[in-house]
Order: structure tokens, then C-alpha cells, then sequence
């Protein structure tokens, strides 16, 4: 029987040697969750892109970028901040010499809750952000639309409080400046609702 993991340590080896769903044949690596195991705040992104596969760690590429801006915005530090995804492993498509980004689906997000659960009772942080539909997915364990559930506060059925909002790699597909820039700003408000819900302490 398996030793119980009780430590961010112990869970990136045992993590590496996933292999509950197909993606880890195709990725570089496992992408684990970054931040200290005190954290009170965690954000949840959907799947490594591939810079974060190449990397080995969360939010480093284009989107990470946009999140760190948005934080900054928020008055919340990253080094503060526990990162993580819902899927460990990147999941793409090939096409020529570029690996396009493909959504996980349900399985392989059921597959990996394992993992994420075990990230959470040890980190126990006293909010989770939800970044995007799959983390929301993970999250309440059925899909959620980001229009109705984005910027309240949720508490699920094992006390979690969670707050879902949109995926920072959605303000890049925005073409126009101005829409950029206000669903830049709705991000932002929905970062300082998440600072204002630790500063208030737990429930």
C-alpha cells in the first residue's frame, strides 16, 4: 500500500510518475503546482501550455505573463500565491512544427483530481480561484458557466470556498483594445474580490 502523501515534495515525484491518463506519453513532463504550502490563496489554470511543459512549471508563458501583471494590479504578490492546473500534463495537437493547445476532457480531468485533491489537504488554502471553465470543472465536479458563477463566492459541499473567474489566456485572443482592455479590468476586479475574501480570514 502507498505511503499517504503529505508533503508539496513527495507530491511532485509521485506526480511524475503519473500515468492515470493518456497525456503523459505525449508531454515532456509533469507540470506541478508552485507556491508555498502555507498559501492562503490558490489559483487554479487549466493545463500547462508549451512553454510551461518545456519549463516544468505553472504560468511561465504569455498567459502567466498576463496573470502576473493582473496580481500585481490586484495588490496580491505571486510569491504568495499558490499556482497549479487542473491537468498536470499539456495536451495539444501537433501542427507542423508548433504544438497547439487542445482542452482536456472529462476523463482526463476526472484522472487528475487525484492529484489535485492531495494538493489542496496539504496546502489548505482558505480560497481556491478557479481560472476558466476546466478548473471550474475540477473544482465543483460538473461544468459551470463562467457567466453565471464568475466573481461570487461559492462554498462547496467540503467547506471549500471557491471564486471562478476567466483564464488570463482569454484577455489574448481579444483582438479590439478597448474590449482587451475593460475584460483586462473585470480580471482584475475579480483578483481584488478574491484579496479581500483572505483578508477577511476564513469563514
Amino acid at each position: 500500500m502507498a505511503k499517504p502523501i503529505r508533503s508539496l515534495k513527495a507530491l511532485r515525484i509521485a506526480e511524475a510518475e503519473c500515468t492515470r491518463c493518456p497525456l503523459y506519453k505525449y508531454a515532456t513532463q509533469v507540470v506541478p503546482g508552485q507556491g508555498s504550502a502555507r498559501a492562503r490563496l490558490m489559483l487554479v489554470g487549466e493545463q500547462p501550455g508549451d512553454r510551461e511543459d518545456i519549463a516544468g512549471k505553472p504560468f511561465v508563458g504569455p498567459a502567466g505573463r498576463v496573470l502576473d501583471e493582473a496580481l500585481a494590479q490586484a495588490g496580491i504578490e505571486r510569491k504568495t500565491v499558490f499556482v497549479t492546473n487542473a491537468v498536470k500534463h499539456f495536451k495539444f495537437e501537433p501542427r507542423g512544427k508548433r504544438r497547439l493547445h487542445k482542452r482536456p476532457n472529462a476523463h482526463e480531468i476526472e484522472r487528475c483530481k487525484w492529484w489535485h485533491d492531495i494538493e489542496r489537504a496539504i496546502v489548505k488554502p482558505e480560497l481556491v480561484v478557479a481560472l476558466g471553465v476546466t478548473a471550474a470543472r475540477s473544482l465543483f465536479g460538473r461544468t459551470v458557466t463562467i457567466a453565471k458563477t464568475r466573481g461570487k463566492l461559492h462554498t462547496l459541499a467540503d467547506g471549500l470556498r471557491v471564486l471562478v473567474t476567466v483564464h488570463p489566456s482569454s484577455l489574448l485572443r481579444i483582438p479590439d483594445k478597448t474590449a482587451k482592455a475593460e475584460a483586462t479590468r473585470r480580471f482584475v476586479h475579480d483578483l481584488k474580490i478574491a484579496r479581500s475574501v483572505i483578508k477577511r480570514g476564513p469563514a
